[in-house]
């Protein structure tokens, strides 16, 4: 199965959440009104696209009715799909650190999938042929530790790890040494998710940073947040937080196969102009993978792109 059609069989909970309302509303409505709109306006929200970006959405697509004075509703889901497409679009998505020696801070709360998206990011720069080195700087949650072991034999990658408890700038400071020394092309860092106040955690990842700044200042940056397509607008806040005390450069969102809350995808691209990086929509390594947000919405409203059926 192609990823287009996982991506499709993933978010099928959303769609039934979000698109057949949105069609209900389409065969429901015989003229373009208020309560039409306000109607639309409803589902977007209620499936977490988040009341800022619907706001946006609808606004271009009133702009984009009167434009082309369509009359029909039935008429106006392309114009939907494509306003959705625009709010999105923050340009060509920026893999640069699959091209340079690159450091990979990955960060998040307990329980999103973070030390599995480090192993999977692994599994696929080794696909690459890349050297990888993990450091297990989550030192707060032995399973972590014991997790992050278990997927560097797996995708036969170096690990940099120490006791349960020890100092996770230690750690990082120690695998940043042993990625100069054995010439890695990518360091991937797991953090941890949770200390005994959020304070404490905020400063652990400024401590961190510091280190990564100072010790390999060479190195191409990359901050990824990750955060569960589950947990929809508490996503939102979650990265709020983090984006307050790091410079968040990408964000991995996974356990969208399980989840009628997709459109949380929409709101964050939209909202915060972060780029969502990678997508997961299932448990192999290669069910992580890249995120373009016109396949996306493609996938979400299930249908096909027009120029990609062409050019075949």
């Amino acid at each position: 199965m192609g990823f287009f059609s996982k991506l499709v069989e993933g978010l099928s909970k959303t769609r039934d959440n979000i698109v057949s309302g949105i069609d209900s509303v389409f065969s429901g409505f015989s003229e373009i009104d208020e309560d039409f709109y306000e109607e639309l306006e409803e589902i977007l929200i209620m499936g977490d696209v988040g009341v800022k970006t619907t706001e946006m959405i609808l606004d271009s697509l009133r702009d984009k009715v009167k434009e082309n004075h369509i009359k029909k509703p039935q008429e106006c889901k392309e114009l939907l799909i494509e306003s959705i497409k625009e709010q999105m679009n923050l340009g060509e998505n920026s893999y640069e650190f699959e091209n340079r020696k690159s450091v990979i801070l990955v960060i998040g709360v307990n329980g999103v999938g973070k030390t599995t998206s480090v192993g999977k990011l692994a599994g696929q720069f080794k696909e690459q042929g890349k050297k990888v080195v993990l450091a297990a700087a989550d030192t707060f949650r032995a399973a972590a530790i014991e997790q992050l072991t278990e997927w560097a034999h797996r995708t036969g990658s170096d690990i940099i790890a120490q006791s349960e408890g020890s100092d996770p700038a230690a750690v990082i400071f120690d695998a940043v040494s042993a990625a100069k020394a054995r010439k890695a092309d990518v360091l991937i860092c797991d953090t941890a998710g949770r200390l005994h106040n959020k304070k404490n955690l905020m400063e652990e990842l400024k401590k961190i940073d510091r280190i990564i700044e100072k010790e390999y200042s060479d190195a191409y940056r990359e901050n990824f947040i990750v955060l569960d397509g589950t947990t929809g607008q508490n996503a939102l806040s979650q990265l709020k937080e983090f984006k307050d005390v790091t410079n968040v450069t990408g964000i991995i969102l996974t356990k969208m196969d399980g989840t009628a809350k997709g459109g949380i995808a929409v709101a964050i691209q939209a909202e915060y102009g972060i780029p969502v990086k990678y997508i997961g929509v299932g448990e192999q390594v290669n069910d992580l993978q890249k995120f373009d947000s016109d396949e996306f919405v493609n996938a979400l409203f299930n249908v096909e792109n027009q120029t990609e059926n062409t050019e075949e």
